[in-house]
């Protein structure tokens, strides 16, 4: 406490200048995210957020460290989750890359998935299991692709400094160890901002499979799905994501919205296919090929999009 009086005595004109004009640069770079309106801080253009977290050496980085785990371009769960993609990119505006490479890395042990800022997907055969069917992966893949529409990557970039410069002021002005500085803000500042970009993306994701033609309803399957399949999970409160029943009773109270786009687009009487997604999981095998490439499609003509 004497630390922070003394500090505060003596440097108490700089830091209510720093403070007004940090106040001021913190203001000017707020915007709104699509879909949910939050204000938020972001400093980096999609493109700065594209060479960064998704550029060429990211990439390769990321293709070494999956070396001869990623399956071929011509096997059938790497065309099945390039079909889904294909479906779900007309719903993202145009906002959520330019450049889509689809990869299914062969890990049984994985439930994960991901997509670098500009449009390299990436899915762990794990997952899929959890999946059970093409919606199932729309709600995963859609989830993913809404990070890139709200650009969840160049916020969390941005908001790193004032993450740093909090932890600073536990260590400068509270004399607290950085350690457990790091930890407090970890716990105050990131986490809970992180639990908010899932949430986020929860919703977004929903509507764009709805409006892709897949029943919503299949989102809140998957992640009562998942709920069963892992197992102990830590407190919310210590985790970057929130807990799995959490996330299937939030996507339960945007279902009514989700399922009116659903409807809205004339998927209620849309005849559906065969889904041969259980068939190919059963006899998937590996392969070495290089990744599939695809063509950015026509976003809609049309003013439905829920942009």
């Amino acid at each position: 406490m004497y630390r922070a009086q003394y500090i505060w005595r003596n440097y108490q004109r700089p830091l209510i200048i720093a403070g007004v004009g940090g106040g001021v640069f913190y203001y000017i770079n707020l915007e709104e995210v699509p879909i949910s309106h939050r204000r938020r801080f972001n400093l980096l253009s999609p493109e700065a957020e594209k060479q960064i977290m998704g550029g060429d050496g990211v990439y390769k980085q990321v293709l070494a460290e999956f070396k001869g785990k990623i399956l071929p371009s011509n096997h059938p769960l790497t065309k099945e989750v390039a079909h889904v993609v294909e479906r779900l990119l007309p719903t993202t505006g145009g906002l959520a890359g330019d450049e889509w490479v689809v990869h299914v890395v062969d890990d049984p042990s994985t439930m994960n998935a991901f997509v670098m800022p500009g449009g390299k997907v990436f899915v762990f055969t794990g997952i899929l299991k959890v999946c059970q069917n093409e919606a199932g992966l729309a709600s995963v893949l859609s989830h993913e692709m809404a990070h890139n529409v709200a650009h969840h990557a160049a916020e969390r970039l941005s908001r790193s400094g004032f993450t740093l410069l909090a932890s600073m002021i536990f260590v400068l002005f509270l004399g607290i160890d950085r350690g457990i500085s790091n930890s407090i803000t970890q716990l105050v500042l990131e986490f809970p901002n992180s639990r908010t970009q899932e949430a986020e993306a929860d919703h977004i994701g929903l509507l764009m499979m709805a409006e892709a033609c897949y029943n919503p309803r299949e989102a809140v399957a998957f992640w009562e799905r998942m709920k069963k399949s892992e197992q102990l999970q830590p407190p919310q409160f210590l985790s970057t994501h929130p807990s799995h029943y959490n996330r299937a009773e939030y996507i339960k109270k945007l279902l009514p919205d989700a399922e009116a786009k659903f409807a809205e687009h004339g998927c209620s009487s849309m005849r559906h296919y065969t889904n041969e997604f259980k068939d190919v999981l059963a006899w998937h095998r590996l392969g070495k090929d290089g990744p599939i490439r695809m063509q950015q499609p026509q976003t809609r003509d049309d003013d439905d999009d829920f942009f």
